[in-house]
């Protein structure tokens, strides 16, 4: 199982790198985990110590909103000074995600009922 763990952090390492080198504004564990996806799409398979490895570190996750938190509450001022800002991108960005999807769901349901 170490290896999986190994193999999870390496990605996110050189997700990391690429994005530093690159300059792209991605965060680097998220082209780490596409880099890990095209690894389990070659491979064909998920290997069930790698399924083990990654579930305990979702049933972990919570820990890792505990720095958010407590940026927020450091920061709390400067988000009270934009809080028009804040909220005006929360709701359109929430709207349009509902919207993007009620429409991706009625055109794939429109495709199901022709096959």
């Amino acid at each position: 199982m170490l290896s999986f763990m190994t193999l999870v952090l390496s990605c996110q390492l050189a997700g990391e790198l690429v994005v530093g080198a690159a300059g792209l504004p991605v965060p680097g564990p998220v082209v780490g985990m596409v880099f890990l996806f095209c690894y389990l799409l070659i491979r064909g398979d998920i290997p069930g110590h790698l399924d083990r490895v990654t579930t305990g570190l979702l049933r972990s996750m919570s820990l890792l909103f505990v720095p958010a938190g407590t940026g927020v509450i450091l920061h709390f001022r400067l988000l009270g000074e934009a809080l028009l800002p804040l909220s005006a991108a929360l709701i359109v960005s929430t709207v349009a995600t509902i919207v993007v999807t009620a429409l991706m769901m009625r055109w794939f349901d429109k495709g199901d009922a022709d096959g």
